[in-house]
């Protein structure tokens, strides 16, 4: 059985970027307890499609029905959609930019949400169908605590998650709140060699 990592980096930062120096330090850790047949790389300053009508009008339509037009407009979706399913641990690397998410890390959300495919909607409310996998969420953010009360990123990151069936969540915390990088940075460390192997 094939053991495989995807990690989404959605700082635009491609140098100087404190998530994607945590995410490196944590796929180095999970790969010291497990040996991964294949790391998937998702950079998301690479360019994310959004969601608009021609998008939407090819997802609402039946699978067999899609019109050539359709299948690419659904082409981006698909692909990481695939890469989502495939994995079984997902590491998502991201800063907080004004209070959220960036906007690329929003887009790929949209992208992989897919009802009938991530998800179905059931007599007692939606069910996420990608139970069994884990993830890691690295959260950098310039002064706004983790979890606090002006933080949407991280509980938006462990909704969409749940939404689509993905409830084992570990966040590794990288705030500048009331510190500076250097300690921020120690501490996420800290807390990375800290997993269990």
């Amino acid at each position: 059985m094939s053991n495989t990592l995807l990690r989404v980096d959605a700082s635009m930062r491609k140098t100087g970027s404190r998530s994607r120096l945590i995410a490196d330090q944590l796929v180095e850790k999970l790969s010291l307890g497990q040996t991964f047949d294949r790391v998937i790389e998702r950079d998301l300053t690479d360019g994310m499609p959004f969601v608009d009508e021609a998008w939407i009008n090819a997802n609402f339509t039946d699978p067999a029905q899609r019109t050539e037009e359709q299948r690419a407009a659904l082409a981006h979706s698909d692909a990481m959609v695939s890469e989502l399913m495939d994995a079984d641990t997902l590491v998502i690397a991201t800063p907080i930019y004004n209070f959220g998410v960036p906007a690329a890390l929003k887009a790929w959300v949209d992208m992989i949400a897919r009802a009938r495919v991530t998800f179905r909607y059931t007599p007692n409310g939606p069910e996420g169908l990608l139970s069994g996998k884990k993830a890691y969420v690295v959260v950098v953010s310039g002064g706004t605590p983790i979890d606090g009360e002006i933080d949407f990123a991280t509980p938006y990151l462990r909704q969409a998650l749940k939404f689509v069936g993905i409830t084992d969540v570990t966040v590794i915390d990288s705030s500048l709140a009331g510190t500076d990088a250097v300690t921020a940075d120690a501490a996420a460390k800290q807390a990375v060699q800290g997993l269990a192997a």
